[in-house]
């Protein structure tokens, strides 16, 4: 039995389970952010992403038994391109998380979130997967283009 049941076994719930888990990404993020800025970051801040991408796979394969079948041989097997390419995409996320934190703070976070509405909502999800977008969609994307340009403005009257 899976720790989290999908919307279309439990229906009320799929309103409050994308924000639950959104909420869960992001005090991970925060708390991610404050350790990068905590550490000392002065021999080389890659490296430290490095060592806490390790504890995140620890505590993921510690994890994993309770969100569905726990069989990492077949995983590997089945799906070794998408992990390859999901790799690589959590190898760039910690790039660019290093570069922004360490060199502008974590207030330019929002830079990331309206960036990442762009690229993963607008790009993977609408153009590549073909995932369903209404109206509200489209209206969160154009506020996050103003994010984006508001926060430039504010910093460029800093």
């Amino acid at each position: 039995m899976e720790l989290f049941p999908s919307r279309e076994e439990r229906p009320a719930m799929s309103l409050i389970l994308p924000v639950l888990f959104a909420l869960i990404a992001a005090v991970g993020n925060a708390i991610f952010a404050y350790g990068q800025k905590q550490s000392s970051g002065e021999a080389n801040g890659l490296l430290f992403v490095g060592a806490s991408a390790l504890v995140a796979v620890l505590l993921s394969v510690a994890a994993s038994p309770l969100l569905g079948r726990f069989d990492p041989i077949s995983l590997i097997k089945s799906d070794l391109r998408p992990i390859l390419i999901g790799g690589a995409g959590l190898f760039l996320t910690y790039l660019g998380f290093n570069l922004l934190y360490t060199r502008f703070g974590a207030s330019h976070y929002v830079l990331y979130a309206a960036l990442s509405i762009l690229t993963t909502t607008l790009v993977v999800g609408g153009l590549i997967l073909r995932e369903p977008m209404n109206i509200y969609h489209f209206v969160a994307i154009v506020l996050a283009i103003a994010a984006v340009v508001l926060f430039t403005l504010g910093q460029a009257r800093s």
